[in-house]
């Protein structure tokens, strides 16, 4: 169980479901606290979610147990810690290492290590909770929640407040007029396998680029995410003909070992706090050392 302290103000809801559906408690956050031993408390006195709040009132939200999944394993692997709050975590996800767990997969994944991480610190009682996940061999910050308040909190903040920029490696040079841009074509699936495509009728997609530095046949990169499709990435760079070194499914086998792809940065407001949250990490060794080569 986790508690939460809020303060009710001249602008809040006056009844209390209302109140904390503002701030950001879902309704199956409500429900599960109503029949898994949570409590909602007001100036200390158990209340219902049809009380009428008055300015000042202090409201605490009891949690309730979150139920556990029988089939979700913990894992000691490594995890590399950017930032850690008492609601979440930012982790540095090394490539090859998938966010959650999938079909063929399940012992091993970011989620997996998180668990055995709250098992080390006897804080069982916690369940990660992914808010941005990136592809497997994509490398850089992931966002996790160490409940289910935390995560729908999180999901209630506007994609513009939220920041994510990559850098990325792509075969190619830019003209002088194409240094910055947005690429702004649409993304579906062709077929049933996991590959997209720019498609008429796909789901609206939006990067916008900045080339850093290049030299002869190769681009670093700066990108930023408006939306947040499968693959955009490497869709859209390939697209504009600059696929990502070591791409071989958008691109070509050029015997880099993953697609050359950092989430290096994240930028959002703490909906916990008054604080705006920004991380920033270097690029991994193998990124580091391809550049290296490519400058040679």
């Amino acid at each position: 169980m986790t508690l939460f302290k809020l303060r009710v103000t001249e602008k809040d809801p006056k009844k209390l479901g209302s109140f904390l559906l503002k701030n950001g408690f879902s309704r199956q956050a409500l429900n599960k606290s109503k029949h898994h031993h949570g409590q909602i408390f007001v100036n200390h006195k158990r209340r219902y979610t049809s009380y009428i709040l008055k300015v000042g009132d202090e409201v605490l939200f009891l949690t309730g147990e979150e139920k556990k999944n029988p089939f979700l394993k913990p894992s000691n692997g490594e995890i590399n810690i950017a930032l850690e709050t008492k609601n979440y975590l930012v982790i540095n996800k090394a490539a090859g290492v998938l966010s959650i767990p999938s079909r063929y997969e399940d012992d091993d994944a970011l989620v997996n290590r998180v668990m055995g991480y709250f098992a080390r610190k006897n804080e069982t009682d916690l369940k990660p909770h992914v808010v941005t996940r990136l592809d497997r061999n994509t490398s850089g910050l992931v966002l996790i929640g160490k409940n289910a308040i935390a995560h729908a909190r999180f999901s209630k903040i506007g994609k513009q407040d939220f920041i994510k920029k990559y850098h990325a490696i792509v075969h190619g040079n830019f003209n002088e007029n194409e240094l910055t841009g947005l690429v702004d074509a649409p993304i579906g699936k062709k077929g049933t396998g996991v590959k997209r495509s720019v498609i008429i009728g796909g789901q609206s997609a939006q990067t916008e680029y900045r080339v850093l530095k290049q030299v002869d046949g190769a681009s670093l990169v700066e990108l930023r995410l408006l939306t947040g499709r499968t693959h955009q990435i490497r869709v859209h760079m390939s697209h504009i003909g600059h696929p990502l070194y070591g791409d071989d499914m958008y691109g070509a086998n050029d015997n880099f070992s993953r697609q050359a792809l950092n989430c290096f940065y994240l930028k959002f407001p703490d909906p916990f706090s008054n604080e705006t949250r920004e991380i920033r990490i270097e690029d991994p060794q193998d990124m580091t050392a391809l550049w290296n080569r490519l400058c040679k």
